[in-house]
């Protein structure tokens, strides 16, 4: 009999098919996990184990005579909990919204329901997704450590096996950063390719929604039934023909590829171990037949505060009307950015906005040399729930979530594609993320080249003098 939690997405999606795994079993044993782990993690807002169960049987039913939904039919998945899905709550773990009920479903929700996915239950966030630790989860891998955010209710369920994937919002890396943090597979797609209509905004400008699951060819899956214009999201843009092969990763190699190594920004600040993974990858992919290549990377000063300038003014935006009615609803440190973002004087935002074009227009010109850009996700693997720093080697003090946001946001000021992928893990035996980033709409490549870095995961091995002390708090 096969043992169902060890089996990715896909794998799971084959039995299933082959009529050797039921999405009862498959349910059944998410619920299994949800009852063993969610007293010590708290990844879960709340469980439908009723409607799951139901679910199942439909799938079961449909795929005995003969009916197929697609690769997803019959797997539980979870929705962060900004997802709209009607007739439930949409908290975004926030008493601001306590009573709210959806009328109608997410775009997201009805492509995964058209795909046949079973929706298991809604994951916390880190308050309306403003954060990077979701404080009330805990990381399964070391439940003193945090899962990372703001999708680390969503991370932290499929790292133990309450969920086969889930998915997250991304404005400033809250996919990448809790996927690199549990080990697993986060992708943020390019800008506009998976519809955000039904999900609770924090900057629209910024908002990316995306999977998280163990593998690369997963979360390609998560992807290509999520991905599709939708005329109610402005930024929508109709998938390139390269995303809609099948299967996508049919021909995942390197060979000829030109992989920028940046020179600086990523080599910044990080630990050891995280920078002696992205050092093994890049060997590993010049050993498959990959160029290496050093570049620069353009503006790096102005990346930072120009995403804080766009996300603080677009979130206060976005809150205005209710951190006016009741500004206690919230919570202190989200309380705390919404307020300074409604003194944001507009110049400001306006200042962020060109910059935000020239940075864009740099990193083009960037990719008109290399395929696609390799450095870490994070700087430091999972920090403990008591840590509110870090400290560096030079002596410099670093806010956990300045920490986390550095080395994704630049995918999010240009809206490039962006995947972690694990590789390889610290002296703590806690997860490193390997971070890739492509040209606009080109997301196959970045796949493709996340599947490659994957398979080399079995040859990663850490040097006997890599450190990866914690700073205390």
């Amino acid at each position: 009999m096969l043992n169902s939690l060890n089996l990715t997405l896909a794998q799971a999606s084959a039995a299933v098919m082959a009529k050797e795994l039921s999405p009862v079993e498959l349910v059944n044993a998410a619920l299994e996990r949800v009852a063993a782990r969610e007293p010590e993690v708290n990844a879960f807002v709340s469980v439908w184990e009723e409607s799951a169960r139901q679910q199942a049987l439909k799938a079961e039913r449909d795929i005995a005579q003969g009916i197929h939904h697609g690769p997803l039919h019959g797997i539980p998945v979870a929705l962060k909990d900004l997802f709209d899905v009607a007739g439930k709550p949409t908290s975004a773990s926030s008493r601001v919204r306590a009573g709210h009920r959806a009328t109608q479903n997410s775009a997201v929700t009805d492509a995964l329901l058209r795909g046949g996915a079973i929706l298991i239950g809604k994951t916390h966030t880190h308050e309306f997704a403003f954060g990077l630790t979701t404080p009330q989860t805990r990381n399964p891998l070391d439940p003193q450590r945090t899962p990372g955010g703001s999708s680390g209710g969503s991370a932290a369920a499929v790292a133990y096996g309450g969920a086969w994937a889930a998915m997250g919002t991304d404005t400033g890396g809250s996919i990448r950063v809790p996927a690199a943090l549990c080990g697993l597979v986060g992708f943020k797609p390019s800008y506009g390719l998976v519809s955000r209509h039904g999900v609770v905004p924090l900057a629209w400008s910024l908002d990316h929604v995306g999977p998280i699951a163990r593998t690369v060819e997963d979360v390609s899956l998560m992807f290509q039934a999520i991905a599709g214009f939708d005329a109610r999201d402005p930024a929508s843009r109709a998938t390139p023909v390269s995303l809609l092969s099948h299967p996508l990763l049919a021909n995942a190699n390197v060979d000829g590829l030109r992989v920028g190594i940046p020179k600086n920004y990523y080599s910044d600040r990080v630990a050891e171990p995280v920078a002696n993974a992205v050092r093994q990858a890049a060997v590993y992919l010049r050993q498959r037949g990959a160029t290496l290549v050093e570049v620069d990377i353009p503006l790096a000063d102005y990346l930072i505060p120009t995403q804080w300038g766009l996300m603080v003014a677009e979130s206060a935006s976005v809150h205005a009307r209710n951190i006016r009615r009741d500004a206690t609803l919230y919570g202190e440190d989200v309380r705390t950015l919404l307020e300074t973002g409604q003194l944001l004087p507009a110049t400001d935002y306006l200042k962020a906005q060109r910059a935000r074009q020239f940075i864009t227009a740099h990193w083009q010109t960037l990719f008109a040399q290399i395929d696609i850009v390799l450095a870490p996700t994070v700087p430091q693997t999972a920090a403990l729930v008591t840590e509110e720093n870090f400290v560096w080697p030079d002596g410099s003090h670093e806010s956990v979530a300045e920490a986390y946001v550095r080395f994704c946001a630049p995918a999010n000021v240009t809206g490039l594609p962006a995947l972690t992928v694990p590789y390889g893990k610290d002296p703590q035996g806690m997860p490193v993320g390997v971070q890739i980033l492509g040209k606009g709409l080109d997301d196959a490549t970045v796949l493709r080249v996340g599947r490659v870095i994957e398979e080399g995961q079995s040859l990663f091995h850490p040097s006997d003098e890599t450190t990866n002390e914690h700073a205390a708090s």
